[in-house]
């Protein structure tokens, strides 16, 4: 069955556009965002199965691969990749030995630790409505639907996504019981039974790989139509199996889960959720508007994607794994003595060990040593080297990780503090306008969502919110209450000095 947009009042969805981006762009962005996600988690496999992996086991390799060995070349891991074969396939090439793999995951703690600095301590949205009382109630309700939705970890998870992959949407879904109520608004609400209404609000958290947004052709800002396509699994199994094809067929015989290929549209009036291309479900959008919040992870000029942190450190993370490779396996050559004997006879089947004598009729024979570690100040500095541009890169210091080194200096005041976290401060200030104005869009459409169910009636001039971020940082608490009586003293109201310092307002 083919698409059915007759629904939609707009125009301007093309079946045939649509298929294109299911079937085609979506491949191409499965394999781009899903090495980004690979190379942050450095998720490990086992080799047994595959071919490729399992023809270069020997008594030097490890009982696993992992994701960043895709960057590594084909003199280490004497398999041949591609970008089709991913880290499961490729192909083994037969005069190269597997050398030891040594894999040291820079970029996700680099990631983490960009997501500890940004909402590690969460982060308060504030209304800005005149009204106090009003004000109060917002705040209120703000964080209802966000504690709803997972609270601090929403936003973690959301700054995650968005370093990994460069963007993050947000889509906002009036629950069941929301569209329920939305058709009969007159009901009367008490206090407790609105926040309980409140919190059936959704905000789901889209992942690159399957946003599939369609643009306008002269605003690449504004989305016309939300496309999202992915594989969901279900409860069920797609074959429960026969016995007597299990007592002819056993290799054949294995259930797999089941699973359905779902595609779902979403504009401005209506959506609809297709299952491997048939519909099944469909509905009016009662928001009016298309419910997606769209953050970039550093601003791109004229780019819907945004810059992912991870993407600029995977040439230097291959670079880094590459040289540690190297070092294991000069390392395994050369810390191990070995021994090199002429002239006796059977000096295979004899071991090294104390209180062992060889002898020999031969007067030439003769046992040489050789082997032993040796010292390589190129390759130590180049590895070092390795590591300084990837803090450059990043922003991210050792230091931000708790790793201090002797050349930091003297961290007793906070300001050198800062001096040292200079680059990480600088690109968590950035991350802040991006992410921030992505958090009060949510809450603006919160808001609009509540006005046009009825559930809490507000006005324009009431979604629009202050978001702040709390000082990653250690602070002096006597510094910072000395600040805050300044401001007081020059009229700042309480309320914002005392949210400011960390006291929620009740």
């Amino acid at each position: 069955m083919s698409f059915d947009f007759s629904n939609f009042e707009s125009d301007g969805l093309n079946s045939n556009f649509i298929d294109w981006l299911v079937d085609e762009q979506w491949v191409d962005m499965q394999a781009h965002f899903g090495r980004l996600w690979d190379y942050y988690q450095n998720p490990m496999y086992s080799p047994a199965g595959l071919s490729a992996a399992d023809a270069k086991l020997n008594e030097s390799a490890k009982t696993y691969i992992q994701a960043q060995e895709m960057g590594l070349p084909v003199r280490i891991t004497g398999i041949k990749r591609s970008e089709t074969s991913g880290i499961l396939g490729g192909k083994a090439v037969a005069d190269i030995e597997r050398k030891e793999v040594v894999i040291e995951n820079d970029i996700g703690w680099r990631v983490n630790a960009m997501v500890d600095f940004l909402f590690g301590k969460g982060v308060d949205i504030v209304s800005r409505a005149e009204d106090k009382n009003r004000r109060a109630e917002i705040d209120k309700i703000i964080k209802q639907v966000f504690n709803s939705n997972g609270g601090v970890r929403f936003f973690q998870d959301m700054a995650v996504l968005g370093s990994v992959y460069g963007f993050v949407d947000c889509v906002v879904r009036p629950g069941q019981r929301i569209t329920d109520y939305s058709l009969t608004p007159n009901i009367k609400l008490g206090a407790n039974q609105m926040m309980e209404l409140v919190g059936d609000c959704s905000l789901e958290l889209i992942e690159a790989p399957r946003a599939l947004p369609v643009l306008d052709e002269r605003d690449f800002r504004k989305i016309n139509f939300y496309v999202q396509h992915f594989i969901e699994q279900k409860n069920d199994i797609a074959d429960e199996g026969n016995f007597l094809r299990k007592l002819l067929s056993p290799k054949n015989s294995h259930s797999a889960r089941k699973n359905a290929h779902v595609i779902e549209i979403l504009s401005t009036d209506w959506w609809q959720r297709y299952e491997d291309k048939l519909l099944a479900a469909e509905g009016p959008n009662i928001l009016g508007i298309v419910p997606v919040v769209h953050i970039q992870n550093v601003a791109q000029p004229l780019y819907y994607e945004g810059i992912s942190d991870v993407e600029a450190l995977i040439p230097l993370q291959d670079e880094l794994n590459t040289r540690l490779c190297d070092r294991a396996s000069r390392i395994t050559f050369q810390a191990f003595k070995m021994y090199l004997a002429k002239g006796i006879e059977c000096v295979e089947d004899r071991a090294v060990s104390p209180g062992r004598m060889w002898c020999t009729d031969n007067p030439e024979a003769s046992i040489q040593q050789f082997g032993g570690d040796s010292n390589s100040p190129s390759e130590d500095a180049h590895i070092q080297e390795i590591r300084e541009a990837l803090d450059k890169t990043s922003g991210v210091t050792p230091v931000a990780a708790g790793v201090l080194k002797d050349k930091i200096g003297n961290l007793t005041s906070a300001i050198a503090l800062k001096m040292t976290l200079m680059g990480m401060l600088a690109k968590t200030e950035r991350k802040h306008f991006a992410y921030g104005h992505g958090l009060k869009e949510i809450a603006a459409m919160i808001m609009h969502l509540l006005d046009v169910t009825k559930i809490y009636p507000n006005t324009k001039d009431e979604r629009i919110f202050d978001v702040i971020f709390p000082s990653p940082l250690p602070e002096n608490t006597t510094e910072k209450l000395e600040e805050a009586k300044m401001k007081l003293e020059i009229g700042i109201p309480q309320e914002q000095v005392l949210r400011e310092l960390g006291y929620g307002i009740k």
